[in-house]
């Protein structure tokens, strides 16, 4: 497999980066990950607003250019043989003087890699982890790579893929998935915890949150307990590489899974914008009537 690292393609095992890059000294590093459909990275345009806007926080200075990511993303596809692939774009602060810093990071390091898209589960089920979530280190949680966290609900959820691990804030109020976000309907309403949370602003998120809007759905994002989701009719999760993928059960409450109706109408509308390779910015008002029409022709 190839990979882009710093202005060069190579092999993985020529590779090298410095060992006193703070991305590795001190965590000091962003990353995004998305899915390319035929060639084309769904919402990469949302991909690189988040991570600017992390680059900005963390003062590594680095403007993101989408027709660079678009030429490295198209040339790795290209020598990998790829059309549908798994793509990680991460930044790293980059070498420096050992010790922590007070000024800017201006040598950062950028690197690219892909894979096959991992096998996607129809359903999954969900537990509600013993280990909190952390609060984030800053104002709002970065997707950087501080990321022990995460690794601690793993090992607690195990290696089963079938589940998924929900977090609750120190507070109790239910969080994010392991590396998911998190919904759920009740009647005709969509709930999600607040980013006030302190959870991921998640690019599937806030999609799924712009689709629901375009059919309709009251959604209802805000502090919510165990006891509001293990009263809910459907549950899924989100991501960007696995999409929307129904719970069959949260703990021992019982779901409709992928049998849920409003799942089933976000996932369509969902396969239809990338099959379309629509982006967030194409849910104008006129089209929602198409929406409609065509949910009712689906369901």
């Amino acid at each position: 497999m190839y990979i882009y690292l710093n202005g060069e393609i190579s092999k993985i095992e020529d590779a090298r980066i410095s060992p006193f890059d703070h991305g590795f000294l001190y965590g000091m590093g962003l990353f995004e990950t998305f899915r390319v459909y035929d060639g084309h990275p769904f919402l990469l345009d949302d991909h690189l607003v988040r991570l600017q806007a992390g680059l900005n926080e963390l003062q590594i200075n680095l403007l993101l250019n989408k027709a660079h990511v678009m030429a490295i993303v198209n040339d790795l596809l290209s020598i990998n043989g790829l059309k549908q692939a798994y793509v990680r774009l991460n930044v790293s602060a980059g070498a420096g003087e050992v010790g922590l810093p007070s000024t800017d990071y201006e040598d950062p390091s950028v690197l690219v890699f892909m894979k096959d898209i991992p096998s996607v589960l129809g359903e999954k089920k969900a537990i509600l982890l013993k280990t909190p979530r952390n609060t984030p280190e800053g104002e709002f949680r970065l997707k950087s790579h501080h990321f022990l966290n995460n690794i601690y609900g793993k090992r607690e959820v195990g290696n089963n893929p079938t589940i998924e691990g929900i977090f609750l804030s120190r507070d109790g109020f239910l969080a994010e998935g392991i590396t998911s976000n998190l919904f759920w309907v009740r009647g005709d309403k969509l709930f999600t915890p607040a980013l006030r949370t302190g959870i991921l602003n998640g690019i599937t998120r806030a999609f799924v949150i712009e689709l629901a809007n375009s059919i309709g759905l009251h959604i209802q994002e805000g502090f919510f307990r165990p006891k509001d989701i293990l009263q809910s009719d459907e549950a899924f999760i989100t991501n960007s590489i696995q999409e929307i993928v129904p719970l069959g059960a949260i703990e021992n409450h019982i779901l409709q899974g992928k049998n849920g109706p409003i799942t089933k109408k976000l996932q369509y509308i969902y396969s239809q914008y990338r099959t379309s390779l629509w982006s967030k910015n194409d849910l104008p008002k006129e089209n929602q009537k198409w929406i409609k029409t065509e949910l009712d022709d689906h369901s």
